[in-house]
């Protein structure tokens, strides 16, 4: 198909004539090419992606090996249906998430196409194998935008008001959130009255006999980068051990390196049953996992569980390439680099602007909290808006996020080059220095 050349406004107008508001848009200029960490527009724009297509491009924008892999894919076959004749890349994929996910029992590995459907599969199995129905996620948690998932997610607007009623038997447990403790309390007292808080949670909501799965983020993403203390994780492993409970880490936004490691899970020693992955998976392209506990996953029987486009090929070979990347480039060494350096950066803005709250970070997931005033500490949602505004406008990408909406959260590519990071950190320092 042959395009008229269209300028950013006339594509403008027909994304406001065609396409639904409820499409939400950061940014409304028109990409015309991207690499690595730069996406230029049809107007010849650039900006510096410190977004990442909320985390989807640990690797990149059109990494050279991931698009040679896609692009001879593309030559054999588009799409047979894994269920109707199978291909190498899915069984050969699957086997390698198997043996990259933490833990000794045997595993197996099922493919769909978002996060949000790993997170239903998941569950849908968890369910099967435990004959139980009652799923616990956590405060502050996202786990997608279906309707069970939405039921799960925490924040109510913009992800769940008016779209109810939504799946029963789903239960919010409680999370720490360690740059909120009272400061009567210390960090240790802090994390026991957590621990508490979560045992007293299945006396007044509902019985641990109940429970098919828990659902677990090691790191929360869109709840605005939350770290959870070890041994609260730790006790959360265990409490599921000895109630018969499925524990399902969703590794959606923390997986592939991102923190450092290949899966937020190593960092706590957490052996969960099952995992749910995405987003960076496949470098962009429609891919998801639930990998984990290969007796679990044999509890549902031959169509129980798939899609059609599930596990689609020219996905599969991405993914397969993603991770020799990373292992390749030493992506998680990289993201530990690119971490401390984003951090420093904002330690800097911190001492001099009052709206630079607490500072949070593991590997390359980076936040920092927006406060009306460093003193006070109250989340900022205006000001948050204005940081992002300056920033798109003035050639970085970022994105907001936490239960407050106060919450900026960096997930550019773990390859990007110092030059585009120190670019882009200057931006954000003047972004800062335009609130003053």
């Amino acid at each position: 198909m042959q395009y008229k050349n269209y300028t950013s406004s006339e594509l403008q107008q027909k994304r406001d004539q065609y396409v639904p508001q409820a499409i939400g848009n950061g940014n409304r200029n028109i990409a015309s090419y991207a690499r690595n960490a730069t996406i230029t527009d049809i107007e010849g724009n650039e900006w510096i992606d410190f977004a990442g297509a909320i985390g989807t491009l640990n690797v990149g924008h059109t990494h050279p090996k991931i698009s040679a892999a896609v692009k001879n894919q593309v030559d054999k076959f588009l799409h047979p249906g894994f269920n109707v004749v199978m291909y190498e890349s899915y069984i050969l994929l699957a086997e390698k998430l198997t043996h990259l996910m933490p833990g000794t029992m045997a595993k197996q590995a099922m493919l769909f196409n978002s996060g949000a459907e790993a997170v239903e599969n998941a569950v849908k199995v968890a369910r099967k194998y435990t004959n139980k129905s009652a799923v616990v996620s956590f405060e502050r948690g996202f786990h997608g935008r279906t309707n069970l998932t939405m039921g799960m997610t925490s924040k109510v607007k913009p992800y769940k008001f008016g779209f109810g009623p939504f799946a029963p038997e789903i239960y919010q447990a409680p999370y720490p959130y360690m740059d909120r403790k009272p400061p009567q309390l210390t960090e240790e007292e802090y994390i026991d009255a957590e621990i508490q808080r979560f045992r007293d949670f299945f006396v007044s909501f509902v019985a641990p006999e109940t429970v098919a799965c828990m659902v677990l983020e090691p790191v929360q993403g869109e709840g605005g980068f939350v770290i959870p203390p070890k041994k609260f994780i730790k006790y959360v492993e265990a409490f599921c051990r000895e109630n018969h409970i499925v524990l399902i880490a969703d590794e959606i936004q923390t997986g592939f390196g991102r923190t450092g490691k290949m899966f937020a899970s190593e960092h706590f020693d957490l052996q969960p049953d099952l995992m749910t992955l995405s987003k960076s998976l496949a470098a962009g392209l429609p891919l998801s996992a639930v990998v984990g506990n290969k007796d679990i996953l044999a509890s549902a029987s031959p169509g129980e569980l798939g899609g059609t486009y599930a596990g689609n090929p020219l996905a599969c070979e991405a993914a397969l390439n993603v991770i020799e990347v990373i292992e390749e480039e030493d992506l998680l060494q990289q993201a530990e680099k690119q971490g401390a350096k984003i951090e420093q950066a904002l330690a800097e803005v911190q001492k001099k602007n009052r709206h630079a709250g607490s500072l949070r970070r593991l590997g390359a997931m980076v936040a920092m909290e927006i406060v009306n005033d460093q003193q006070e500490q109250v989340p900022d949602k205006q000001t948050t808006q204005k940081l992002i505004q300056y920033a798109n406008q003035h050639g970085l990408l970022l994105l907001g996020a936490g239960i407050d909406s106060n919450v900026i959260r960096f997930l550019a590519p773990l390859t990007i080059s110092e030059q585009e990071l120190n670019r882009g950190l200057a931006i954000l320092q003047e972004a800062f220095h335009s609130l003053q």
